[in-house]
């Protein structure tokens, strides 16, 4: 699976939001083998950050002015959050652009912890609550996908997992990310169910 989603992945060419006024921001949906098969990391959102509290995020933040670019900025939260370094990432590339409630623009980009064997993460206590390791294929079976009405009305996808919701932003990531998956697997013309 690894080896087909850094091909779609480095082959897509993302939407990008230059819209003035939005904070950047960049994400990591972070592959990570585990009993042979591929999980997403998400964490669930202490309640001491300012934004999202207790929410199911990726990892990833706001642009610092010391960031060379918003890739940095992916890599270097994703290893403040949950103790991932950079140079056990690779990297596969950017998906489309999305905006949130709070005024982000977030740039997600893929990629897959590389160091091999049981992963010892470590996450940040005031940033991360929970680490959720959730399996690609459950994410992909229609059993994980609701639709939900978000605060404005209008009409999104979640996720449920063990509990969780991934919603809003982060839903509309995954989203966009297992429909990419999928057209890849099945045929270009394959809509998600």
């Amino acid at each position: 699976m690894r080896d087909t989603i850094r091909a779609l992945i480095s082959a897509y060419e993302p939407r990008l939001n230059a819209s003035p006024g939005l904070i950047p921001a960049a994400v990591l949906l972070l592959l990570y083998e585990r009993d042979g098969q591929e999980h997403l990391l998400f964490q669930v959102r202490s309640m001491e950050v300012e934004h999202h509290k207790g929410e199911i995020s990726l990892p990833g933040g706001a642009r610092d002015p010391r960031d060379d670019s918003l890739l940095t900025t992916a890599l270097r939260e994703t290893h403040e959050e949950i103790g991932v370094p950079p140079e056990h990432i690779e990297v596969f590339g950017r998906i489309d652009d999305f905006t949130t409630r709070t005024n982000f623009v977030m740039a997600p980009y893929v990629g897959a912890i590389t160091a091999p064997g049981v992963y010892p993460f470590r996450t940040s206590v005031i940033e991360v609550a929970k680490l959720l390791e959730v399996p690609v294929s459950y994410l992909l079976s229609p059993v994980s996908r609701q639709e939900t009405i978000d605060a404005s009305g209008r009409r999104a996808w979640s996720y449920r997992f063990e509990g969780h919701l991934i919603f809003g932003a982060t839903a509309r990531v995954l989203d966009s990310f297992l429909g990419l998956l999928t057209q890849g697997v099945d045929a270009p013309a394959t809509a998600r169910p």
